[in-house]
């Protein structure tokens, strides 16, 4: 499968089911914590479960002049998507970032014993008893899952990007009043 493929693919299949309800730091960095639920290519009736959390830098509304940075995004087994072809592919897409400056690290593989819906039911029922807030649950395609994870990191900054306007405009206010 060629870069537009795995692309298209965790577009159509990524879901997020219960996102961070906490918004994303506007003048400093924040951790993301995620479970990526993906069903098992490997054994059938099983769910793949990914958990860990992403770095993401410090919004700019202005890129910074650094090359854009992905860390931990990275698939052994699938060399097309790897991160210098994953930043390529997304900014000759006109794709932009705020800082474009993110650090996945995946802190557990696991297997669940299960289908992708009872996955999505234990780990969803889990997360409500804990009050978790904090955690993004997400399901996507095991062979593309950094593109899935992607997609869930840029929901959270799209959500977050009016009022991280606010609050940029705010802080100037005060500092030139």
């Amino acid at each position: 499968m060629d870069i537009q493929e795995a692309f298209e693919k965790a577009l159509k299949e990524t879901e997020i089911i219960r996102s961070r309800v906490l918004s994303l730091q506007t003048f400093a960095d924040t951790h993301v914590p995620y479970i990526l639920l993906s069903a098992s290519s490997i054994n059938m009736g099983d769910t793949v479960v990914r958990s860990g959390e992403v770095l993401v830098q410090k919004p700019s509304l202005i890129l910074p002049p650094n090359i854009p940075q992905l860390e931990g995004f990275e698939m052994e087994d699938q060399p097309v998507l790897d991160t210098d072809a994953m930043i390529n592919f997304l900014l000759v897409r006109g794709v932009s970032l705020p800082s474009m400056k993110y650090n996945n690290k995946t802190s557990s593989l696991d297997i669940f014993e299960g289908r992708l819906d009872e996955a999505i039911k234990h780990y969803n029922n889990q997360l409500q008893a804990h009050e978790n807030t904090t955690t993004g649950l997400l399901i996507g395609p095991q062979e593309v899952w950094p593109f899935s994870l992607m997609i869930f990191i840029c929901s959270q900054i799209a959500k977050n990007s009016s009022a991280d306007i606010r609050k940029l405009l705010d802080q100037w206010h005060r500092k030139n009043n």
